[in-house]
């Protein structure tokens, strides 16, 4: 398999890998994702990346993840919140596909909740991450693009899907730092992106009162066992006035929660850990937490060979937030 195309690059030099027909995922500044060219390309806003001079924000280049190309065209469709299920039904038999979902919609929501359930799906790769904006204008709205179309959406979901030969082996691998810390279970009985009134160890109280009693550091995320899987959700912010607790991805109930364990030096933590990802090839896809580049310092320091945009949730099945996921492919 010939070096494919992953890096931050000018505008230009994404039009011509589009023009020439590669099949690709790209994030960058809405601005900028309007003015490239229709082809077999995905995309969605967010201006943080993983770049190969280190953690960086920029509203001048875009990222551009080229996808190996198969025997078959790759397939780009837009899934409104109603064909969201769809997924992995429409996904390749050998293959895999790549999902972009705009942050804090109803199909960001949807799929938090409802994609364990979805036909095909772990039996089918799926990778993917949240669009989002930049951390100084929480008004702006995350956008996704149809790459084909040309059109941006704010809730809807963007899939390309990668026919690849059946000798190609995909794997798709997880890094999450955190495990459920020791503290109290935490219930809620509403689903959605914001948590008050809830049950702590089956007692009501505010979760924003609690956390701010606690002194509970933000950094860590609430996690829960989801279908056997360790999921975290991340703290976007502590809202007083309204004594509620911001997600960055939306809890549900019927699921106990508990405050991830803290890690004694989040930085170093985050260090070790990717550079103890054992790894037979590039990744072809890679995509790391916005949280991560906070609070891990990633600004400026380089991550190898680990470089994608920095966003508001990942994609490794189903939705995750305060990871890194990478996808690698043998044998093409």
């Amino acid at each position: 398999m010939n070096a494919l195309t992953h890096r931050l690059v000018s505008l230009d030099e994404a039009a011509r890998l589009i023009q020439a027909r590669k099949p690709c995922c790209i994030a960058g500044d809405e601005a900028l994702l309007r003015q490239l060219p229709r082809g077999d390309w995905i995309g969605g806003t967010i201006p943080y990346f993983m770049a190969d001079s280190g953690g960086t924000c920029s509203r001048q280049q875009v990222f551009v993840t080229e996808l190996p190309a198969g025997p078959l065209p790759p397939s780009v469709r837009l899934y409104p919140r109603t064909q969201l299920s769809r997924v992995c039904i429409d996904g390749p038999e050998h293959g895999f596909s790549v999902m972009v979902l705009p942050a804090f919609s109803e199909v960001h929501e949807a799929f938090a909740q409802e994609a364990p359930g979805y036909e095909d799906m772990y039996m089918k790769p799926l990778v993917g991450w949240i669009a989002g904006m930049h951390l100084d204008e929480p008004g702006t709205r995350a956008r996704v693009v149809d790459g084909q179309t040309g059109l941006l959406h704010d809730n809807a979901a963007v899939v390309i899907h990668l026919p690849l030969p059946e000798t190609a082996l995909v794997h798709v691998d997880i890094l999450n730092l955190f495990t459920p810390g020791d503290g109290p279970v935490i219930e809620f009985a509403r689903s959605g992106f914001t948590g008050g009134d809830c049950l702590i160890d089956g007692q009501p109280a505010n979760l924003h009162d609690w956390w701010v009693r606690q002194g509970a550091d933000t950094r860590w995320p609430l996690v829960a066992d989801y279908h056997g899987a360790l999921i975290n959700v991340s703290i976007k912010a502590l809202d007083a006035a309204h004594r509620r607790v911001e997600f960055y991805a939306p809890v549900f109930p019927g699921v106990g929660y508990r405050l991830a364990r803290p890690l004694p030096d989040y930085s170093a933590a985050f260090a070790r850990a990717t550079a103890g990802q054992a790894l037979a090839s590039d990744p072809v896809f890679c995509c790391n937490c916005i949280l991560n580049y906070l609070h891990g310092q990633l600004q400026g320091r380089r991550t190898g060979r680990f470089q994608g945009p920095m966003t508001f949730g990942e994609i490794g099945y189903q939705l995750l937030n305060q990871t890194l996921v990478h996808l690698s492919v043998e044998g093409l």
